[in-house]
């Protein structure tokens, strides 16, 4: 089993990536940190980078997960290689693209492509936002899925991942305490479905909510609250039509907790106990 130790970043393709880098900013509340190989990359938390654009294809996405070491590394491409999942070694200059020390490449059963890292860069200084939105932390991830259960096996069985919840078909699966760090949602394509950052509490979500109508930015969900997780959120339309999410307040699963994963219906009500009804396609049924 390949154990994953964080989530590291998305890079995203995009129309314009001088525009999403200045949306990001002034609208997200992130950190552009550098312009450099053609990319521009941003972070949410004291981490090298979270998020990096470039101009190419908005469905051309590659997450970032990373493992121990450069030993965990090569045991994690025997053992994709094993059970019939093709691995790409990355070279140098690609490791200076994902600004890590070694990587390869795979794609999970739906075409989701991936980067696995060794020794992703940290940064010397913290992370000093633009907009003062409560950002701290670069959470989690959703992911399209053409088959749940499918790729659900996928990760729970070649990696350390966990499901601690399903919404219908959709599970929401950790490789450590955090409720979920991938949620795999149903429908016909490949790609990164949300983008999550934790804020620090409710009033960081209720300003930035006011913040988003006066600046026509728009809501797709929320305020409310996860009945899996038990987070607060907010869900919002970014550039290309990428969903973005801040929430507060996720479960933390403690490796003494007997947690018993739940099955919710795929209902409005599974996804926020206030009432709140999803303007995203993959959550509605």
């Amino acid at each position: 089993m390949i154990e994953l130790v964080d989530l590291r970043y998305v890079h995203l393709g995009s129309s314009s990536a001088v525009d999403a880098s200045k949306w990001a900013q002034e609208i997200y509340g992130l950190e552009e940190v550098a312009q450099e190989n053609g990319r521009i990359y941003l972070r949410g938390d004291d981490r090298d980078h979270n998020i990096c654009y470039y101009d190419g294809d908005p469905k051309d996405n590659t997450v970032g997960i990373e493992v121990l070491d450069y030993d965990a590394l090569d045991q994690a491409a025997r053992h994709l290689e094993a059970n019939g999942v093709k691995v790409t070694w990355g070279d140098d200059e690609g490791a200076i693209v994902r600004r890590c020390m070694k990587y390869l490449t795979f794609s999970d059963p739906t075409g989701n492509k991936f980067d696995l890292v060794v020794r992703p860069f940290a940064s010397g200084r913290r992370y000093f936002p633009s907009r003062d939105a409560g950002v701290h932390w670069f959470n989690h991830i959703g992911l399209k899925t053409k088959d749940a259960p499918r790729d659900e096996k996928f990760w729970c069985t070649l990696f350390n991942f966990t499901a601690n919840d399903w919404i219908g078909d959709a599970p929401l699966m950790s490789f450590d305490k955090v409720h979920h760090r991938f949620a795999l949602f149903p429908t016909n394509e490949a790609g990164v479905q949300h983008i999550n950052f934790q804020v620090k509490e409710t009033d960081d979500l209720m300003r930035s909510s006011y913040f988003f109508n006066d600046r026509q930015i728009r809501i797709v969900f929320g305020p409310g609250r996860h009945a899996t997780s038990g987070a607060r959120f907010l869900y919002f339309e970014g550039p290309d039509g990428m969903i973005y999410e801040y929430s507060c307040g996720v479960r933390m699963i403690e490796p003494e907790e007997e947690w018993k994963p739940r099955q919710f219906p795929f209902t409005p009500d599974s996804f926020c106990v206030w009432g709140s009804k999803p303007d995203i396609p993959e959550f509605k049924d």
